[in-house]
């Protein structure tokens, strides 16, 4: 036999052998990821974090934080492979991507996973890897380079102009184009944005943080800065190394050489071929621009320009709206003696809708006050328009002393002659802080609520006529008057639908959160009336909005000095059983109690005495003048120069007795020439209310 040999002894194994799987992984630049599908938790291990040159610091599970290293495009593609493998019921799945790397440019990527399924089939787990893919695709990135390019800049252009069709202002622009996503689309890392106004370029977009320089906000045309080169110009000015950037702006290079810079774009913004202003885009990590990219910039900047153009247009158009809006309304509330009144108002928040809601507080002869609120049909600057008319015309004839019910039935009708296709919805509220008496007319307007000095809050239900301008239109000018009373410390609170109201939800359940919120909020109506506005702000919509708070305080008005006032117009008898009811809740508020009687009685004849013989109507006063004596004086005035005459009535007479009853009742009376008119008066000696 042939003595073969021992064989030889083989070599030792390396202590690490076999290796890890995760070792294996991270030196073929690979990571795995465990991803939750019930939870949304995607773990990554730190290869997997390398892969997308991130931290573990800056991932905190969230699927969604990787977004900031994948174009939307890809995202969406990746997206649309995974989801179509969940559903057809496949197992696994393979996809390409490319990441953007912190330099900007990108790198294409692999992953691939193994679908985890229940007993039902449905999937709820997957594992899998992810991989540097840029060296295997390489050769097929060079041969697709072109017709990508060309993809990505129809792609950018198109996403950024969708973005951009939904921006409203001018500050909707910059935010569409500031963003991570318009960044992104941009490949920028910052971004700049000048308006040219009156021959100055003033900075909109102050770029990253860091960035803003306060000199720099406003710069002329003819200076040595990029924007303004570009300005005059009307042509582009590319960048592609820090050493130009130093060399053609020495002014610009000291604030942005701390920003890492290596390439710049400024673009002319020319809509209609005037120039708007300058759009600059900074860059880490570029050297240069391509054909392909230049013509990009170009199509982008025509593109933000226009978007750029119709918001500056949006703009002004609702800074004159909420202006006229802001110059019909009242730039001052009085202030009123056992009273604290606050109100709110904030326009609408899309171009020219500013609406037509309005507030206005009216000193009402007799000490009363007149909390008016109210909206008028659209909005636009013709609904502004028509409310400051409206208000001023409804404050004329409450000023004039009429009833609610009077002052609301002559806006209807001054509405409907202003020849306009718009109604109103109002309320009008007449308080008297001595008493806390409310008469309350309602024109197709929302119920005002009232709180109580310890916080519920109540709805106060009132009886309610047509909106102004159709009440007339229909001839239905007979406005119900609701009669309330104020207890001191409660505080009456009117509003417009636009504090409520909200897209696709129940108008009662922005009343029930509003009621909620007034209940919870604080006594005082000025701090009330911002916690309200802080509670319903989120919620409510693009509406305008008005609300007026009044409150009656609790301490009492001197007696000394009081004043009732009412208008009583010929053919108008609510007035006349309005101011009635207005003589008699003075005289026994005043402490006139034992001659109530005879004060009404003899105030009643005189105002009949001027409405019966004289053309117009009369205007009622009942006050109490300071003096030792605690008198109670009654004047009706009127506009007819004929003084009246006492006389004694025959038998059959009906007539006459007027003035005899006044004699006779009152312990002293006259009349006084007022004008082309007169006022007939007299004063009657009340007793004390110790006395009553």
């Amino acid at each position: 036999m042939v003595d073969r040999g021992t064989p030889p002894a083989a070599a030792p194994l390396p202590d690490d052998w076999p290796m890890r799987a995760e070792a294996n992984l991270a030196l073929n630049r690979m990571g795995s990821f465990d991803w939750d599908l019930d939870g949304g938790r995607l773990h990554m291990d730190d290869p997997a974090l390398e892969v997308f040159e991130l931290s573990p610091d800056e991932y905190d599970g969230d699927p969604v934080t990787l977004a900031v290293r994948v174009p939307i495009g890809e995202a969406r593609q990746l997206d649309a492979q995974v989801s179509q493998a969940l559903k057809d019921g496949s197992t696994t799945y393979g996809a390409y991507f490319r990441i953007r790397r912190r330099d900007g440019s990108l790198r294409w990527t692999h992953t691939q996973g193994h679908i985890q399924r229940d007993g039902e089939g449905r999937p709820h787990r997957i594992v899998g890897i992810i991989r540097d893919a840029t060296q295997e695709l390489v050769h097929v990135t060079e041969r697709t380079a072109l017709s990508e390019e060309r993809k990505r800049q129809t792609s950018v252009i198109d996403e950024t102009t969708a973005a951009l069709a939904h921006a409203i202002t001018v500050q909707d622009v910059i935010d569409v184009l500031s963003d991570s996503q318009g960044l992104g689309r941009l490949g920028a890392v910052s971004l700049l944005m000048g308006l040219l106004e009156d021959g100055r370029i003033r900075v909109v977009a102050e770029g990253q943080a860091g960035s803003y320089v306060p000199e720099l906000e406003y710069t002329r045309v003819d200076e040595d800065y990029p924007m303004s080169e570009v300005v005059r110009t009307l042509a582009p000015r590319l960048i592609t190394s820090p050493g130009e950037f130093a060399r053609r702006y020495p002014r610009l290079w000291p604030h942005i050489e701390p920003l890492d810079v290596s390439a710049a774009a400024y673009l002319p913004l020319i809509a209609q071929a005037r120039p708007l202003g300058a759009l600059g885009l900074l860059y880490r990590g570029k050297r240069n621009f391509t054909p392909e990219e230049r013509n990009l910039l170009v199509a982008l900047s025509s593109s933000i320009a226009q978007s750029l153009q119709r918001a500056m247009l949006f703009d002004q158009e609702h800074d004159i709206a909420e202006g006229l809006q802001t110059a019909m309304l009242p730039r001052t509330v009085p202030t009123f003696p056992g009273a604290r009144i606050a109100v709110r108002y904030r326009s609408a928040r899309f171009g020219r809708d500013v609406g037509g809601d309005w507030y206005d507080v009216i000193p009402v002869p007799g000490g009363r006050v007149g909390a008016v609120i109210g909206d008028v049909q659209g909005h636009d600057t013709h609904a502004a328009a028509v409310m400051g008319q409206l208000r001023i015309a409804l404050r004329a004839y409450a000023s004039e002393g009429h009833s609610p019910a009077t002052v609301m039935a002559r806006a209807s009708v001054f509405l409907h002659e202003l020849d306009t296709d718009r109604f109103a919805t109002c309320s009008y509220a007449e308080v008297d802080p001595a008493d806390g008496t409310v008469q309350l007319v309602r024109a197709g307007h929302i119920d005002p609520l009232v709180r109580h000095p310890e916080g519920p809050c109540r709805p106060l239900p009132a009886a309610g006529g047509l909106p102004l301008g159709l009440s007339a239109m229909f001839g239905q000018t007979d406005y119900p008057v609701t009669r309330a009373a104020l207890d001191p410390g409660e505080t009456l609170i009117l509003f417009t639908d636009g504090l409520v109201e909200h897209p696709g939800k129940d108008l009662d359940d922005g009343v029930r959160v509003l009621t909620d919120a007034v209940t919870r909020g604080p006594h005082e109506v000025e701090e009330l009336a911002d916690h309200i506005g802080a509670a319903m702000g989120e919620r409510t919509g693009g509406d305008d909005m008005a609300m007026l708070l009044l409150r009656r305080e609790g301490e009492p008005i001197p007696e000394i000095g009081r004043r009732v006032h009412q208008h009583v117009a010929p053919a108008d008898p609510e007035a006349l059983a309005l101011a009635r009811h207005m003589i008699s809740e003075a005289v026994r508020n005043w402490g006139a109690g034992g001659r109530a009687d005879e004060v009404e009685l003899v105030a009643d004849e005189l105002i009949t005495n001027a409405l019966l013989h004289t053309d117009g109507g009369a205007v009622v006063t009942v006050r109490m003048p300071g003096g030792a004596e605690r008198r109670l004086r009654v004047e009706v005035q009127d506009g007819s120069s004929t003084w009246p005459r006492r006389r004694e009535p025959g038998e059959t007479g009906v007539s006459g007795r007027g003035l005899l009853l006044v004699d006779r009742m009152a312990d002293v009376w006259g009349v006084e020439a007022r004008g082309s008119g007169k006022s007939v008066w007299c004063e009657f000696n009340v007793q004390d209310r110790s006395e009553n």
